[in-house]
C-alpha cells in the first residue's frame, strides 16, 4: 500500500519514503547521526580541555579513523557473509555503552587524554564493521530506480544532525558539563538500537561467493580493478580524505588562538558549518533525479580545497562563520555524490567489500588529522591549512581528469530497475 506523496514531491528524493523498512532505517540514522556529530566535536573539545597540544587533537581524528582504514576492508568481507542488519544492531548498541560510559569518566573527574584516544579507538573499530554494512543495506530497502534518491535523502541526516549536533553543544557543556553532552548521545544511540530492532532480517544477507573470508577479500580487490570508474571515484575521495581533513581537526586551534573565543565560538563555526551542509542537502534532494554525479563531485572537491584557502586566512568571525557554511555544503556534496556513484554502479553481491573499500575516503583523513595537527604544531594552524587547501584543489584537478575520461561529466549513472522492494505503509 502506497503512502500518500504530494505530486510536488514525486520526481524527488522523497519519494523513497514509500517504504517502511527505508522509513525505519532512516529513522534510526537520525537518532544515530546526531550522536556522531555530537560524539566527534565533543572528543575533540575534551581533549583540548585536557592538553594543549595540537598533536593530540590529531591524534584523536587518527585514533577514531585509523581503525576504519584497517579494518573496514574485513567489515565489508563480513558484511557480505552475515546479515547486515545484525551487525549494525550490535555496533550501534556498543556505541551506546562506549558513550555512556565516557560520560561516567567524566563526571568521575577521571578522564585523562589517554582515555580519550582509547575510547576513540574502540568506535573507530565499531565503525568498521558498522559503516559497510549500515552503506550496503540501503539497495536492499529501495527499488534501484530510487537508490541515488534515498542515498541523497539519507544524506540530508547528516546536514541536520551537523546543525542540531552545534545547538546542542553549548546548552548542554554550560549547563550539565561535557559529561551531559555523551549521556544525551549515549540516549541517542539506544534508541538508535531500538528502531534497528523494529526492521526485518528479511534481504540484508546476500550468498556468499568465496568459501573462506581471506578469498572474499581478494575477489573485492579484483571485482574493483575490474571496474575503472568506481575505483577512480574511490581514489579521489582518499585523496581528499587525506588532505581535506584540516577544517575538522583545527578547529579548536582556530576557535582559541585565531578568534580568541572558547565554547560559544567554537559552537557558532560547527552550527555555521552545519547550516551550510544541510542547505546543500536539501538542494541535492529537491534535484532528484537531474543531479550529474560525476560534475558535482569535482565542483565540490575544488569547494572545499577553495574553501580551506579562505578560512586558513580569515581572522574575522562573522565571515569566518560563513566560509564554514560554504565549506560544510561543499563537503556534504561531495561525501553524497561519492556514495552516489559507486552505490549504483556496484554489484549487489559486491556491494559490502566495495562500500567498505570506499570508507578509505573517509579513514585516509585519520592520516590527514595526524599530519595536520603536526604541522600545525610545527608551524601553526593557517599554514597547515593552507597547505590542506592547496593539495585538496590540485588533487582534484589531476584524479578528475581521469574521471571525466571514464565517467563523463554531465553523464548520470546506468540505473537498473531490477530490485523487488515494494513499498509498505
Amino acid at each position: 500500500m502506497r503512502v500518500g506523496l504530494p505530486s510536488i514531491l514525486s520526481g524527488t528524493s522523497y519519494s523513497a519514503f514509500k517504504y517502511r523498512e527505508y522509513r525505519l532505517f532512516w529513522i534510526a540514522a537520525a537518532f544515530s547521526n546526531i550522536g556522531m556529530w555530537s560524539l566527534v566535536w565533543g572528543r575533540l573539545w575534551l581533549m583540548r580541555t585536557l592538553t594543549d597540544s595540537e598533536v593530540t587533537l590529531g591524534l584523536v581524528a587518527t585514533a577514531n579513523l585509523a581503525p576504519v582504514l584497517i579494518f573496514s576492508m574485513w567489515g565489508g568481507v563480513l558484511a557480505d557473509r552475515v546479515n547486515r542488519l545484525k551487525i549494525v544492531r550490535f555496533t550501534r548498541l556498543m556505541f551506546a555503552v562506549v558513550t555512556l560510559s565516557t560520560g561516567a569518566l567524566i563526571q568521575s573527574d577521571l578522564v585523562e587524554p589517554w582515555h580519550v584516544l582509547a575510547i576513540s579507538s574502540v568506535t573507530g573499530t565499531l565503525l568498521a564493521f558498522d559503516i559497510p554494512s549500515r552503506s550496503a543495506m540501503v539497495a536492499s530497502i529501495v527499488p534501484k530506480e530510487h537508490l541515488a534518491g534515498a542515498i541523497s535523502l539519507y544524506s540530508i541526516v547528516f546536514g541536520s544532525a551537523a546543525i542540531i549536533g552545534p545547538m546542542i553543544f553549548r546548552p548542554l557543556v554550560a549547563s550539565w558539563g561535557l559529561e551531559g553532552l555523551f549521556y544525551l548521545i549515549g540516549t541517542t544511540y539506544i534508541f538508535t538500537f531500538i528502531t534497528l530492532l523494529m526492521m526485518s532480517t528479511n534481504g540484508h544477507k546476500v550468498a556468499a561467493t568465496s568459501k573462506t573470508a581471506f578469498e572474499g577479500l581478494i575477489q573485492g580487490f579484483t571485482y574493483l580493478k575490474q571496474q575503472r570508474i568506481i575505483a577512480s571515484v574511490i581514489m579521489l575521495g582518499v585523496t581528499l580524505g587525506l588532505f581535506g581533513s584540516s577544517f575538522e581537526t583545527l578547529l579548536p586551534v582556530f576557535t582559541d588562538e585565531v578568534f580568541l573565543g572558547g565554547e560559544n565560538t567554537y559552537g557558532d563555526l560547527l552550527l555555521g558549518a552545519g547550516i551550510g551542509g544541510l542547505l546543500a542537502t536539501t538542494t541535492i534532494t529537491l534535484i532528484g533525479k537531474r543531479v550529474r554525479p560525476a560534475l558535482y563531485l569535482l565542483i565540490a572537491g575544488l569547494g572545499v580545497g577553495a574553501a580551506q584557502l579562505t578560512f586558513a586566512r580569515m581572522d574575522l568571525l562573522s565571515v569566518a562563520i560563513l566560509i564554514a557554511g560554504i565549506m560544510g555544503g561543499f563537503k556534504v556534496v561531495l561525501g553524497t555524490m561519492n556514495t552516489t556513484v559507486v552505490q549504483t554502479l556496484v554489484d549487489e553481491e559486491f556491494r559490502g567489500r566495495v562500500m567498505s573499500i570506499n570508507q578509505l575516503t573517509w579513514g585516509a583523513s585519520a592520516l590527514g588529522g595526524l599530519l595536520m595537527g603536526y604541522l600545525a604544531q610545527r608551524f601553526d594552524a593557517p599554514t597547515a591549512m593552507t597547505l590542506g587547501g592547496s593539495v585538496t584543489v590540485l588533487a582534484t584537478v589531476l584524479v578528475g581528469q581521469r574521471l571525466i575520461r571514464s565517467f563523463g561529466i554531465g553523464s548520470k549513472p546506468n540505473i537498473n530497475s531490477d530490485t523487488q522492494a515494494k513499498p509498505t505503509n
